[in-house]
């Protein structure tokens, strides 16, 4: 067993004191202490002294800013960023040895400053004391160090804050104090101290330096450089990658970690908000700053499933909340709650008290942070909630989650390490890869402290030790410390394309390599880079030959598979075409039938966002139109009818339908913000208003009906029908059956007229039209489907209506009009049965809702390519297109 003799070693950082910690154990040294200075001059002080934390720091200047003067900072005092303001400037004032206190009467600024500390300290427990304290407390006691410390020995240290110099000089006259530089660089103002300096000669590593693309092409050289090193027989421990700055690299590092499986270890910790628990708490941090809707109370539910309310809700509950529906208001959730059944929740059982309680806590906003943090978070999701509340205000939750950060959970001293360059200089490795030597990247820039200027204290007497000179030491200490190798590395540009000029501490270190971001690794760093780099092994799987397919035959002027092409009379193709169509499915028919294949034999569907609009799109307007105009018409007809309403009755009907409809689309749909949105019922109402005060084809006695089933389309109201819309609407000589909604049809009271009206929120067009390429099949097929159901003795009149104009665009001939489109039906299902699912002059337009499922940039580039061979193979369908 060997001797104890205790002894003290110094360090600095984290990494530094595991690796030099489990250096002890293999070495059987027991009874040496290793520790930092600051815990050493605490130990010494004894009792219960501690130094202030961060976190106990922060909690106490949150509760001290409220009630303390802070002169001319007092109208910032509550603005988010004022705590980590203030708690920086403190640290800086003891680290350089300042008394706030002391200095107060200098300038106003320093007496709030010193305000604002007095409360703090008296916010902390007793023990519990700042950097002047402790060392005045272990001075007292410091007869005691050769029983408490033993032989001190600094490892790994360039400098040292000015706090603890007089410490370190008054413990040389009591225990042996060394300074174990080696090649690092020793700080002048040891001289004299009585300190023992040890020097040693520095590390002769052989240095490279190479320029990649960017930050990111930087992160995956660096992978593919520890890829190399692990496969050469390196081991994991003696490999480190460091940079000046970890923020701007850590995601690219998360991100590539998790695909090359290798064990990174973040030295200085990872984003919370890159675990699952912080996402937990930034979910609920999004209620709690932006506000209850459904899309962020879905994301909250998915990341909490099994805590606080929603413990007791079955699974597969958030099937009861409508999809479109923002639910962004309260009166939207009451109302939502008020009418949900238990038919409604999967297992049959009313849960409409559990969910009202859970949106009761989330709508009380900031002011009830913490209450809503305990009533849906636990665990480690809860203890980040608490952090970040003691680390800045509720009202800026969401950012200061964003700065927390936590251990990823690794061993240091078995890992690939990333970490800041200054954990490396005080705990080298044997082979280093340097990121960001970019200018004003490394070294940083001096910055004035936010809240005590220049002008004030004078910056390098509050921080002697700026970061500048910080930066430019760490580097100089990596180079002379690591034995092996050193690889330098920067960014030509940055993630916007600028380019970014070279830092200085690489001048004179050789030539540079220029890395292209495609050249072929010698080692990738995962499978996907593995195959990437090896054009010829990845062209082997079925997926890249599926894809290096597709994008040959989308290069191609014929058309090919990948354009529509099926085998003739296929099943799927046969089974869409038997199904009832609407006016809207025969326009996709045959306008676009590769979409028509897509939609409904595939089932495709453009994402729909419940998230806020801006403003309604032009479908979204058309549908509130449409339903206003629905609600108002029944409204008249329940009265003495739309034919005998004044323009003050109708002016009426669409003020209470606008009303009664936007309660049902603000429950069910996304609505834009208030002004926008109350600007928007007013253009729906003037619309309807003109629209049903148009009176220059008026029938006499006329009955008014509107959104009219037919063909098998449920009714949308219990409003009388003029026939069974259950019958069955047949197109002769095309086997389509035709269902679907007429915006509004009006029978004369002798039952010998009728007047279809669809109506168009639209610009009208210029000129009359009759098929309009096949975009207006409408006003004909609406037509034939009232005379089908109503008998042919009734004479039918179709228009298109357009409210803002007003204009009214009657079809002439509407029989000729339908053997006309019948024809191309007929030539469209025989096309598509012999498997010509091809683009069409719809295809990648403006209101193509799955052009992402087309090459990008479709309309400019691949439908000109394919649109001459696809109108040739079409034949007679493609002749539609021309049509006026």
């Amino acid at each position: 067993m060997t001797n104890v003799h205790r002894s003290t070693l110094i360090v600095h950082g984290r990494l530094a004191m595991r690796e030099s910690r489990l250096t002890a154990a293999r070495d059987r040294h027991n009874g040496i202490q290793i520790m930092t200075l600051e815990q050493a001059a605490v130990r010494l002080a004894g009792g219960f002294t501690q130094s202030i934390d961060d976190e106990s720091l922060r909690a106490a200047i949150q509760a001290a800013l409220p009630a303390t003067q802070m002169g001319e900072l007092e109208s910032i005092k509550a603005l988010p960023g004022m705590i980590d303001a203030a708690a920086d400037t403190l640290h800086k004032a003891w680290r350089a040895g300042i008394d706030l206190a002391a200095s107060a009467a200098d300038h106003p600024r320093l007496a709030a400053i010193a305000r604002l500390e007095a409360v703090v300290l008296d916010q902390l427990p007793p023990g519990m004391m700042r950097p002047l304290d402790i060392v005045a407390a272990a001075t007292v006691r410091i007869g005691h160090a050769p029983a408490v410390l033993g032989p001190l020995e600094i490892v790994g240290l360039t400098e040292l804050s000015p706090c603890w110099r007089p410490l370190l000089q008054a413990l040389t006259a009591h225990i042996p104090v060394r300074w174990s530089a080696g090649p690092r660089s020793v700080p002048a103002w040891l001289d004299g101290t009585g300190v023992t300096v040890a020097r040693a000669l520095a590390q002769a590593p052989g240095i490279s330096a190479i320029s990649a693309a960017t930050a990111y092409h930087e992160a995956i050289e660096a992978m593919r450089w520890v890829r190399g090193l692990l496969a050469s027989g390196v081991p994991a421990s003696e490999i480190a990658i460091a940079t000046a700055s970890p923020a701007d690299y850590d995601d690219h590092f998360l991100a590539l970690r998790a695909d090359a499986n290798i064990d990174l270890h973040f030295v200085h910790g990872i984003r919370t908000v890159a675990t699952r628990e912080g996402q937990a708490a930034a979910a609920l941090a999004d209620i709690v700053v932006r506000g209850l809707s459904q899309s962020r109370l879905r994301r909250l539910a998915a990341l909490c499933r099994d805590s606080g309310p929603f413990e007791t809700l079955p699974e597969g509950w958030l099937r009861a909340l409508p999809t479109d529906a923002p639910l962004s208001t309260p009166g939207a959730w009451n109302r939502l709650l008020a009418r949900l059944t238990p038919e409604d929740w999967p297992d049959g059982t009313d849960h409409v008290p559990a969910l009202r309680t859970a949106v009761a806590t989330l709508v009380k906003g900031s002011e009830a942070a913490s209450e809503i943090g305990e009533a849906f978070l636990k665990g480690r999701s809860l203890a980040i909630w608490r952090k970040a509340l003691l680390a800045g205000p509720a009202a800026s939750i969401d950012a200061t989650l964003e700065t927390l950060k936590q251990d990823d959970g690794l061993e240091a001293c078995v890992c690939v390490a990333w970490m800041p360059a200054s954990a490396l200089a005080a705990s080298p490795r044997r082979f280093v890869r340097l990121l960001g030597l970019n200018s004003s990247r490394w070294p940083r820039g001096i910055a004035e402290d936010r809240l005590i200027p220049d002008h004030i204290i004078p910056t390098p007497v509050l921080d002697p030790l700026p970061v500048n000179l910080a930066d430019r030491r760490d580097f100089e200490t990596i180079l002379a410390t690591t034995a092996d190798t050193v690889v330098l590395s920067r960014a030509r540009r940055d993630t916007d394309g600028r380019l970014l000029g070279r830092s200085p501490l690489l001048a004179g270190r050789g030539n540079e390599t220029y890395l292209r971001r495609n050249a072929t690794p010698v080692h990738a760093f995962s499978e996907t880079d593995r195959l990437m780099a090896r054009p010829r092994e990845f062209a082997a799987d079925p997926q890249a030959f599926s894809a290096h397919g597709c994008w040959r035959d989308w290069r191609e002027a014929e058309i090919t598979p990948h354009d529509g092409l099926v085998r003739a009379d296929h099943p799927l193709v046969l089974a869409i075409l038997g199904r009832t169509q609407s006016a809207s499915s025969l326009r996709r028919l045959l306008r676009n039938p590769l979409s028509f294949l897509w939609v409904y034999a595939f089932g495709w569907r453009e994402p729909q966002s419940s998230a806020e609009p801006l403003v309604l799109d032009a479908l979204g307007t058309g549908d509130l139109v449409h339903m206003v105009l629905d609600r108002a018409l029944r409204d008249l007809e329940t009265g003495g009818g739309l034919s005998s309403a004044n323009a003050e009755t109708i002016e009426a009907a669409v003020a209470r339908a606008a009303q009664a409809v936007a309660a049902d689309w603000e429950r069910e749909r996304p609505v834009p913000p208030p002004v926008i949105w109350s600007r928007t019922l007013d253009d729906a109402r003037v619309m309807a208003g003109r629209a049903l005060s148009y009176g220059d084809d008026i029938l006499p006695g006329a009955r008014s009906y509107g959104e009219v089933p037919f063909g098998g389309s449920e009714p949308k109201s219990d409003a009388e029908t003029p026939w069974d819309a259950s019958a069955p609407v047949t197109i002769p000589d095309t086997g389509f059956n035709i269902a679907g909604y007429i915006d509004r049809l009006d029978i004369s009271g002798d039952g010998k007229r009728a007047l279809v009206r669809d109506y168009k929120t639209g610009r009208p067009p210029r000129g009359d039209i009759r098929l309009n390429g096949g975009r207006e099949l409408q006003r004909c097929l609406y037509a034939f489907a009232v005379k089908a159901l109503l008998g042919d003795d009734v004479a039918i009149s179709a228009s298109l209506l357009y409210p803002r104009e007003p204009v009214d665009l009657k079809l002439d001939d509407p029989e000729a009009v339908l053997a006309e489109i019948t024809g191309y039906l007929r030539a469209a299902r025989s096309s598509l049965v012999g498997g010509a699912a091809l683009p069409g002059p719809d295809t990648g337009g403006d209101y193509d809702d799955l052009a992402f499922a087309l090459p990008a940039n479709a309309s400019a580039t691949y439908c000109k390519r394919k649109m001459p061979a696809a109108a040739e193979q079409l034949g007679e369908v493609a002749q539609v297109w021309e049509a006026e």
